[in-house]
């Protein structure tokens, strides 16, 4: 299995992935150039975000060799599943929820309701939609519900 705890080398790499990841998915549904492409970087996302222990302690990272994807637990709760761009399509999304799912019992998350690619991959791995809905922060986008 290529997937293990991260460490705080891998920081800099999983917050590439999130970044490039949420500009590639978000940017176009928000459209917020301040966020997207001054406040979200590399440095002061490890800085605020992936360095905390309580989060780099709950993310797992497909390595082989060259981290590829990583996810993000809170108990039972995937809280962020993401796969570099170049390497999607190629089955490392599925071994990570099936890890999440099988090791970590992963049985909830919450997922944009605009991205549909994401609700179909959750769908296709044994999730479905509830009935409830939440507001983004700070946004009048909503997030949906999804359990298994």
């Amino acid at each position: 299995m290529n997937i293990r705890k991260a460490k705080t080398n891998d920081l800099s790499r999983i917050a590439e992935i999130y970044i490039f990841n949420n500009r590639m998915n978000y940017f176009p549904i928000f459209k917020d150039e301040k966020f997207s492409f001054d406040e979200l970087q590399v440095v002061s996302l490890i800085d605020s975000y992936f360095k905390k222990e309580k989060i780099l302690n709950n993310i797992y990272v497909f390595d082989s060799g060259i981290i590829k994807g990583f996810i993000q637990m809170n108990t039972t709760e995937i809280c962020k599943l993401y796969v570099d761009t170049f390497f999607q399509s190629q089955g490392i999304g599925d071994k990570l929820i099936t890890y999440a799912i099988k090791e970590l019992h992963a049985n909830h998350l919450w997922a944009l309701e605009k991205n549909i690619r994401a609700i179909s991959f959750y769908q296709k791995h044994g999730f479905h939609l509830t009935n409830e809905k939440i507001f983004e922060e700070g946004t009048t986008e909503y997030l949906v519900k999804l359990k298994r």
